[in-house]
């Protein structure tokens, strides 16, 4: 299964599941379409299908129409987050947790390990007892707290 990703609109609850299982998952309110920069809509239809192909990422989307104008896309039938982690299990596209975090839930930005002498703030764990990584773009620290433990078990109840 592809690595790169693009997310449609109609899909953005299923963005950080994905990050958080290692993908490079691009979201189309997030990013890049065409020169404009980041934008608060979704994009017409031929900019996403063009960014799609321009960046070599595969499409996940709702959109039976869209999905029409681009070779390397994945149509989703359910509107609930869960379901639709179940339709791209049931793809064959991998839905675990890995070892250590890879990529930024929030901005899709790569992570990289924090060593105990860097300055974190109050509420992160101290990295010489809890490992922990620091987003590369955006710099959001993350750790494997409650919602990892969360996550886990989620995407279980819907690989098993």
């Amino acid at each position: 299964m592809p690595d790169r990703l693009l997310v449609d609109a109609m899909c953005g609850k299923l963005t950080t599941y994905l990050r958080m299982c290692g993908y490079d998952a691009a979201y189309v309110l997030e990013g890049r379409v065409g020169s404009e920069g980041s934008t608060s809509e979704s994009p017409p239809d031929d900019d996403i299908a063009a960014w799609a192909k321009r960046s070599g990422r595969t499409l996940l989307t709702r959109d039976v129409g869209l999905v029409e104008r681009i070779d390397d896309a994945v149509v989703l039938t359910a509107r609930d987050t869960i379901e639709q982690l179940g339709e791209l299990h049931a793809a064959g596209y991998a839905l675990a947790l890995p070892e250590s975090p890879t990529r930024c839930s929030a901005c899709n930005g790569e992570l990289r390990r924090v060593g105990s002498e860097e300055s974190l703030p109050p509420e992160t764990p101290n990295p010489a007892e809890e490992p922990c990584w620091r987003c590369r773009d955006c710099g959001q620290v993350f750790w494997k707290g409650s919602h990892w433990d969360d996550v886990a078990a989620t995407l279980t109840s819907v690989t098993d």
